[in-house]
């Protein structure tokens, strides 16, 4: 009888790696970092300073989000074919907001094992010292570069009542601040800059605080952004209506100012809010 040769597929970790300090890798991680045939990394030049540092000698192939379609093919034909491969990104964990879910798509399909390696997160370790009391939060990643489709979708978001994280790069942070401070108010908020490193920043303020901080500075590092929910309703009970009433009454502000000034107060979007009053200060609603 003719002997079965074939090899059975080999398994696709997923490695998170430290997302600054190399001392937050996992001993296991290192371990399978060592033990797989194949390192596919998003940056080979990058991960090789990692393996060097932990003098690791597995050979590295490039995977990045220009070339995820393709390269993901050539890793489940050599996965099928027998080798184990380690997924990494620069930092962080893989698949979040790094590449890596074409590749566990594909070897899904594939019916290849999948095992995860779990470790170093930015958003996680932003959320542990942001000292928020709402069990719940929206991650919604990087924004779109383009400030018409971010504002679109920060207006999207204004009546959401969890926290929401964002990630930044820094040379981007003034124009996401800018524009949540427009769209969504000046609500509180926090930032984890650097996480991890020599340089790591931690701090919790008002959306304008952070946008006149940042610009006193040359900002290094990327970002973990988390915005507070909106507060719908006044002191004593008032509700926004209530109040722009009293506003209208009492004041001889101009209906913009008067938006303004309740949207940055309450944290509350500064186009919805002129909406209201827009309607209150015509209608002459009592």
């Amino acid at each position: 009888m003719e002997k079965d040769t074939k090899k059975s597929a080999g398994i696709l970790y997923i490695a998170a790696t430290p997302i600054g300090n190399l001392e937050d890798i996992t001993l296991r991680c290192l371990r399978m970092l060592g033990d797989v045939d194949l390192i596919a990394a998003e940056d080979t030049r990058h991960t090789r300073k990692l393996l060097t540092h932990f003098n690791i000698s597995t050979p590295l192939i490039s995977y990045y989000r220009e070339k995820e379609v393709e390269r993901s093919a050539q890793l489940v034909k050599r996965l099928l074919g027998g080798e184990s491969i380690a997924l990494v990104s620069d930092a962080g964990t893989p698949g979040i907001s790094d590449p890596g879910a074409v590749l566990v798509t594909r070897a899904r399909i594939a019916g290849i094992e999948i095992v995860p390696l779990p470790g170093a997160s930015a958003i996680a370790t932003a959320l542990s010292v942001a000292g928020l009391t709402n069990p719940h939060f929206l991650f919604l990643g990087f924004v779109p570069s383009k400030k018409s489709q971010r504002r679109s979708l920060l207006t999207s978001l204004t009546d959401a009542p969890w926290p929401i994280v964002f990630y930044e790069s820094p040379r981007r942070i003034q124009g996401l601040l800018t524009d949540v401070l427009n769209v969504m108010g000046n609500r509180d908020a926090f930032w984890g800059r650097e996480l991890t490193k020599a340089y790591e920043e931690l701090k919790s303020d008002t959306i304008q605080n952070l946008l006149d901080f940042a610009a006193l500075k040359k900002n290094r590092g990327e970002f973990v952004l988390i915005v507070e929910p909106g507060v719908a309703i006044c002191a004593e009970g008032e509700n926004l209506q209530e109040l722009l009433i009293w506003y209208r009454d009492n004041t001889s502000m101009s209906l913009k100012d008067v938006s303004r000034k309740i949207a940055g107060d309450l944290g509350l979007s500064r186009s919805n809010v002129y909406r209201e009053a827009l309607d209150i200060y015509k209608n002459k609603v009592k």
